[in-house]
């Protein structure tokens, strides 16, 4: 089922498949179409709510709306509540981890756990502010046009092993203007407002939160950002099939660790 929800300043694109607990499926930039995978391998079993972003692809943002990742946090609460099938499991990968994060800190009555998949929180980490620096730097080359060269930049500063070959072929020529659009949103309007959100550890303790890291991400920004979140918790976190992006290039693999992971949530006490 594909719908449409208006909040205060956006109107919010998802998709509801299956029927059982909800699950809760989020990306930033990723939209739904990243998890339409994964979420129909779990549709089997469970009501599975998955959507896109503010002002990314068929979610529409009001003249002058940003996106913050506790809007985006207010924007998960209303359509859990909306589709009223919560407590929700949510599932973020990226800085829809950290969308996640800022709902269930915000608003925990709708969450009944948070599994945050590689968030991109640099504040986390000793150095952050060389770190941020260099995203500012990456930020500044996208919107100048300079697209492959902001993302050799990206690519570099998260320690992810690409070729520039391959980054040029990745990025350059005509692309699909829909992706384009999804990319500039997250470097014009997402990118900042995500990697410097800092969680209130206090009230994430209060939650049920596991962190989940790729076990293709190694020493990856993401990786460091997610077990210093991890630490910060005190708990151990998963490690998932593939890299960063694992829910999309390996479904079926990440699914059966997520599985798992629901029967533990799900298990009576």
């Amino acid at each position: 089922m594909n719908n449409i929800l208006k909040v205060s300043d956006a109107e919010l694109y998802y998709e509801v498949r299956g029927h059982g607990p909800l699950v809760v499926l989020v990306g930033a930039p990723m939209d739904a179409d990243a998890f339409g995978p994964l979420a129909d391998l779990l549709a089997t079993d469970y009501t599975v709510l998955t959507l896109d972003p503010r002002g990314v692809k068929r979610s529409t943002l009001y003249p002058g709306g940003t996106s913050r990742p506790e809007q985006r946090a207010d924007d998960l609460a209303a359509l859990i509540r909306h589709v009223d099938a919560g407590p929700a499991v949510v599932l973020g990968s990226s800085g829809g981890a950290v969308s996640a994060l800022a709902l269930a800190q915000y608003h925990p009555d709708v969450v009944r756990t948070v599994i945050a998949h590689e968030p991109p929180l640099s504040r986390l980490l000793p150095d952050a502010d060389e770190l941020l620096a260099m995203a500012e730097k990456q930020m500044a080359t996208y919107l100048s046009g300079d697209v492959v060269g902001a993302f050799k930049q990206f690519f570099r500063g998260a320690n992810i092993q690409i070729p520039d070959q391959v980054v040029e072929l990745m990025f350059a020529g005509d692309r699909d203007p829909v992706q384009v659009a999804a990319e500039r949103f997250w470097f014009e309007h997402e990118m900042r407002e995500t990697i410097t959100w800092l969680p209130d550890l206090d009230k994430l303790r209060e939650a049920t939160i596991m962190v989940g890291i790729g076990e293709e991400s190694t020493d990856q920004l993401c990786d460091r950002t997610s077990i210093a979140l991890a630490d910060r918790l005190g708990i151990e976190p998963t490690r998932y099939p593939g890299g960063h992006t694992g829910f999309a290039d390996a479904p079926e693999a990440f699914a059966t660790v997520f599985r798992a992971e629901l029967e533990v949530i799900h298990s009576p006490r």
